[in-house]
C-alpha cells in the first residue's frame, strides 16, 4: 500500500492527538485567563474512536504518536487509551505532552501501560513564578515531576521551556544547569503569540540564538544528534560532559516547515494538517458512520499546506493553542 506522502512529498508518520480541549493551568502563552468554551462532551472522540481512526491509518504507514491537550492526564483513565494504542499493530512509539502536574501521581501506571516518554512544560523552577506563569497555584515542581517520569522509566524526558522576554528568560540558564547531571533534554521554544493571546507579542519574543548565547556563557556548547532527536523540529547542543542536552525550537525566527512530518487529530475529532493552517477535515462524522477514512486521509495530505504563515500573523482561526496541544 501506498506510504502516506503529502503533495510535498513529506513523509506523514506522526499523529499528535488531542483527547481534551481542557486544562487545569491557564498558561500566559497558551489560554486565555477565562478559559475558551469547551466541547461538550458528545462531540469528543471516545477513546475506542481514537483508536479506530488509529487503526486505519497504521496499515499507511503511521508510526509515531503523541498524546496531548489541552492538558491530556485530566481527562479520567488515560492509561485505558495508552493500552489501547500500543494494541496497534505498527504504532512504534507513544508519547505524551503533559504540563507535568500529575505526572508524580500517574507516570508509572502510564508507563505500565505502554507509554514509551513523556514531555514536560516547566517555564520556571520558581514556585511564586510558575503560579503567576500558569495562573493557578497548584504546588507543581517541574523536577520532582521529571524525577517521577524518570524513575518511571519513562525516557527520553523532554522538557519545554517556553522563553517570555521579562518573565522567565533570566532562568534560561538555571534550565540549562539542569542537563548537566541528569540526563533530561531541556528545549527552549521561542513565543509564539495566538488568536486571543496578542498582547504577546514580538516583543516579548526571545530569538533562540540568544537563547544560545546565554547557555554559552556556562560552558561551549557543541552540537548534539543523540538519542534526545525525535519527531520534532528542535536542535540539540550538548554542555561539556553533561548528562543531557540543551535544544531551541524556532517556530517564529527559523520555520522547520520543509521536514514537516506531522499531523493533527482534534478532540473533536478534526484533523488538522498544519498547526497554524486553515485547512481540517472531519473524521468524526465520517467514522461514526462507518466509513473509511483512508480516501479522507489522503486527500487531507493532498491539500496539506507547504508551510504555515504565523510570520504573518495568521493562526489558522486557533483562538489559543491549548486548543490543539501545540
Amino acid at each position: 500500500m501506498t506510504a502516506l506522502r503529502d503533495q510535498w512529498g513529506r513523509s506523514i508518520e506522526y499523529l499528535r492527538i488531542s483527547v481534551t480541549d481542557r486544562c487545569n493551568f491557564r498558561c500566559v502563552y497558551c489560554m486565555p485567563m477565562e478559559g475558551l468554551q469547551w466541547l461538550p462532551k458528545a462531540e469528543i472522540l471516545s477513546y475506542e474512536e481514537i483508536t479506530e481512526v488509529v487503526r486505519q491509518l497504521a496499515p499507511l504507514g503511521l508510526r509515531r504518536l503523541r498524546i496531548t491537550g489541552g492538558e491530556p492526564t485530566i481527562r479520567p483513565d488515560l492509561e485505558t487509551l495508552v493500552r489501547q494504542l500500543k494494541a496497534v499493530p505498527g504504532i512504534e512509539d507513544i508519547a505524551l505532552s503533559t504540563n507535568g502536574a500529575r505526572l508524580p501521581q500517574m507516570a508509572r501506571s502510564l508507563r505500565e501501560a505502554g507509554l514509551d516518554r513523556v514531555n514536560m512544560s516547566a517555564d520556571s523552577l520558581r514556585p511564586e513564578r510558575i503560579a503567576a506563569i500558569a495562573r493557578r497555584n497548584v504546588g507543581f515542581d517541574p523536577v520532582e515531576a521529571a524525577m517521577a517520569a524518570e524513575a518511571a522509566g519513562l525516557a527520553p524526558i523532554k522538557v519545554n521551556v517556553v522563553v517570555l522576554r521579562g518573565t522567565n528568560d533570566d532562568e534560561v540558564g538555571d534550565f540549562a544547569r539542569l542537563t548537566i547531571d541528569r540526563p533530561w533534554h531541556v528545549r527552549f521554544i521561542e513565543l509564539m503569540p495566538v488568536g486571543d493571546l496578542r498582547e504577546l507579542t514580538w516583543e516579548h519574543v526571545v530569538p533562540s540564538e540568544e537563547v544560545l548565547q546565554r547557555i554559552s556563557a556556562i560552558g561551549a556548547l557543541v552540537p548534539d544528534s543523540g538519542p534526545a532527536r525525535g519527531n520534532g523540529p528542535a536542535k540539540y547542543y550538548r554542555l561539556p560532559g553533561a548528562a543531557g542536552t540543551v535544544g531551541v525550537i524556532t517556530p517564529m525566527t527559523h520555520t522547520y516547515c520543509g521536514s514537516c512530518n506531522r499531523v493533527r487529530l482534534t478532540a473533536d475529532g478534526r484533523l488538522r494538517t498544519c498547526l497554524y493552517g486553515d485547512h481540517e477535515v472531519n473524521l468524526r462524522d465520517p467514522l461514526r458512520r462507518g466509513e473509511p477514512l483512508e480516501p479522507l486521509f489522503r486527500q487531507a495530505l493532498a491539500d496539506k499546506p507547504k508551510e504555515h504563515a504565523l510570520l504573518q500573523m495568521q493562526v489558522g482561526g486557533l483562538r489559543a493553542l491549548s486548543q490543539v496541544g501545540g
